[in-house]
């Protein structure tokens, strides 16, 4: 049976709590950077008292390039969230592309993540589902919100409790997504909180040709709108340096611009939980 609230450590998600933040660089450039930003959204965390785990990919397997930069690997990858678990205390999620990596993965990770091009691949959401672990899973770009109800039968099934679904976005012609509202309770009644990816939402898939692109501009209207329409938590990639990140830099908010924004979204959180949750329209 799934629960809810879903329980991350000591963190929280779901009807009546506060927003969950999941932030970090795109993916693990070296063991510096990842600690850096790691430990600046610790201190974020504990000056505005939110709920962040933190992110970062040791693989990015759907490069729009053969070449382009995809990260150090599982075992390195790893390694290094390990390590960054341990110095800044905040819990941890990744990335699995493929089954094997669901177990070796859940032995660091407290929240494991399925991209939103695999979330249909039923060995993989087992082998995640399988771990214990709570799961976070994105809806596909090419998916009704009604249809992940597939997806939570499937981790279900699989023995997982503890099931989050993520919003980012749905593709409007070629290179281009939009958000439709809507999706956010859609999901919701599906029986899990639904985590809003604002900066995959901004991306324009193979927007420059042998890379993808985006607009950080509208990261912040976005998120804006779906903690309106009752997200329970935002996915925000973030980078000290945004247009030099080795991946999705177009995309991510950068570093010391995250605080005035995860304030105000945390505002409109409590705004949400007092005026409408309780009593809607």
């Amino acid at each position: 049976m799934l629960r809810l609230p879903v329980e991350i450590g000591s963190y929280r998600c779901g009807p009546g709590q506060p927003l969950l933040f999941i932030a970090g660089p795109c993916v693990i450039e070296s063991q510096e950077l990842t600690v850096r930003v790691a430990n600046f959204l610790r201190r974020t965390a504990d000056e505005l008292h939110l709920q962040i785990v933190f992110k970062a990919s040791f693989d990015k397997a759907n490069r729009t390039s053969l070449h382009s930069f995809r990260g150090p690997g599982m075992e390195e990858g790893l390694r290094i969230l390990a390590h960054v678990r341990a110095e800044c205390g905040l819990p941890i999620t990744t990335d699995i592309h493929l089954p094997h990596q669901a177990s070796p993965s859940a032995e660091v990770c407290d929240l494991l993540q399925i991209p939103a091009f695999l979330c249909r691949q039923t060995d993989l959401l087992v082998a995640a589902g399988s771990t214990g672990r709570p799961v976070h899973v994105k809806k596909g770009q090419f998916m009704a919100p009604g249809d992940m109800r597939h997806v939570v039968t499937k981790l279900a099934d699989a023995g997982c409790r503890d099931v989050i679904l993520g919003e980012r976005g749905t593709f409007f012609g070629y290179g281009r997504l939009v958000n439709d509202m809507r999706n956010i309770p859609l999901i919701q009644s599906l029986g899990v909180p639904v985590i809003f990816d604002a900066t995959h939402s901004v991306q324009e898939p193979g927007g420059q040709g042998d890379r993808s692109g985006g607009d950080r501009r509208m990261v912040p209207p976005l998120t804006r709108a779906a903690v309106a329409a009752g997200a329970d938590g935002v996915f925000l990639e973030t980078h000290p340096d945004p247009d030099n990140a080795l991946s999705d830099g177009p995309n991510m908010v950068p570093l010391e611009q995250l605080p005035d924004l995860l304030r105000q979204l945390a505002v409109l959180r409590s705004l949400y939980l007092r005026d409408f949750a309780e009593n809607p329209a």
